[in-house]
């Protein structure tokens, strides 16, 4: 509005200065080349002159100055808000990384803590598997001996009643339990 009612001034002047140059045109040569129009002409660039320094110095130039000065008070307005803006975003960063190293010790913690559980549980399972591979190794070895005193032991009554047989087929009298004890003892030692 401001602009609008300058430029309407401007026109008014530019009017008025044709006006003073009018009897010079009219008499056909261009009118700032007569030297006879010299004075008016140069008195109504004066008064041009002024009204518009004093037009753009007293309505266009305060009005743009005060839209600098408003544009300048808007960016710095705009760069401190954006300066908070970083600095509540480099502090939410900073949250954001102290979670996450917390939460990566938390889960390294809860991973030792989980591998020493299953270590413990491995190790007393070990030990568990170990004492009963032992116990059943005892109950075999227990039977293997009990097998093998029960075999000794059928081998020589075998062996008492072979040798018994045999030298009763052989010599035709049959020998007493005692002489064939001895001699399969004596044929163990050899």
């Amino acid at each position: 509005m401001v602009l609008g009612s300058c430029s309407r001034r401007l026109g008014l002047a530019a009017i008025l200065s044709m006006a003073a140059a009018g009897p010079a045109l009219a008499e056909g040569g261009l009118p700032q080349l007569n030297p006879a129009v010299f004075a008016p002409q140069l008195i109504w660039l004066a008064i041009s002159f002024a009204v518009l320094y004093f037009l753009l110095s007293k309505v266009a130039l305060p009005s743009i100055s005060s839209t600098l000065a408003a544009r300048q008070q808007k960016l710095d307005g705009d760069l401190a808000a954006a300066e908070t803006f970083k600095a509540e975003a480099d502090a939410a960063i900073a949250m954001y990384k102290k979670t996450m190293d917390e939460a990566r010790a938390k889960a390294q913690a809860a991973m030792k803590e989980a591998a020493a559980s299953v270590l413990a549980e491995t190790a007393k399972r070990e030990a568990a598997f170990g004492a009963e591979v032992n116990a059943r190794t005892r109950l075999a070895e227990q039977a293997i001996a009990t097998a093998k005193t029960k075999a000794l032991g059928d081998i020589r009554s075998m062996a008492s009643e072979a040798t018994r047989q045999l030298v009763t087929r052989l010599s035709g009298a049959e020998p007493g339990a005692a002489d064939i004890a001895a001699a399969i003892a004596a044929s163990e030692r050899k």
